[in-house]
């Protein structure tokens, strides 16, 4: 039961720990729906849309957080020596 307690953790932490990462996600999934539902798009095309909206969303937060980590008024800078 500790085992299954630590893993749900985990995985709640995962989602917590960048609160900005998992909204965006859960947007661009929730537009893609809109557009197939209401938008009548094809499925596959939205499966396009979900891909490269993905994919953006995880380009930015990468970016931001290789800004925040080279950002020397941010206190995470790493010292060389």
């Amino acid at each position: 039961m500790t085992i299954l307690r630590d893993v749900l953790a985990e995985l709640i932490g995962m989602f917590v720990g960048d609160a900005r990462l998992s909204a965006a996600i859960l947007a661009v999934v929730a537009g893609t729906a809109l557009l197939i539902e209401i938008g009548r798009v094809e499925p596959l095309i939205g499966g396009g849309v979900l891909l490269v909206g993905c994919l953006i969303v995880l380009l930015a937060a990468v970016r931001r957080a290789a800004l925040r980590a080279t950002d020397p008024g941010s206190g995470n800078q790493r010292d060389s020596a």
